[in-house]
């Protein structure tokens, strides 16, 4: 079984297209979005990411889901556990979130 972390597409790299600057629980970093590339991936898009890979992408209401499975698998006190992704400044000027 694999865990998949949910993360928010921040910024897509022109230079190498192959990796996203991703939001994962408040900490923004590189991961790897040649799998989705057919997709039409952007900013602001919901992805599930595994050992550095986004693996699928996903809608604000399944990351939500899966980012409460988490937390209630980890506990009220893991780190970044008071980060709340759909709170706070919406760097996307979406004004999505569940």
């Amino acid at each position: 079984m694999c865990l998949g972390i949910v993360g928010r597409v921040v910024t897509l790299s022109e230079d190498r297209p192959e990796l996203a600057d991703v939001d994962v629980a408040g900490v923004v970093r590189p991961i790897n979005v040649m799998m989705l590339a057919g997709d039409g991936l952007l900013a602001g898009d919901w992805i599930l990411i595994h050992a550095g890979f986004a693996m699928e992408r996903i809608d604000a209401e399944t990351a939500a889901r899966q980012i409460d499975a988490l937390r209630s698998y980890t506990g009220p006190d893991a780190p970044g556990a008071g980060v709340d992704p759909f709170a706070g400044d919406d760097p996307f000027g979406e004004g999505e979130g569940p």
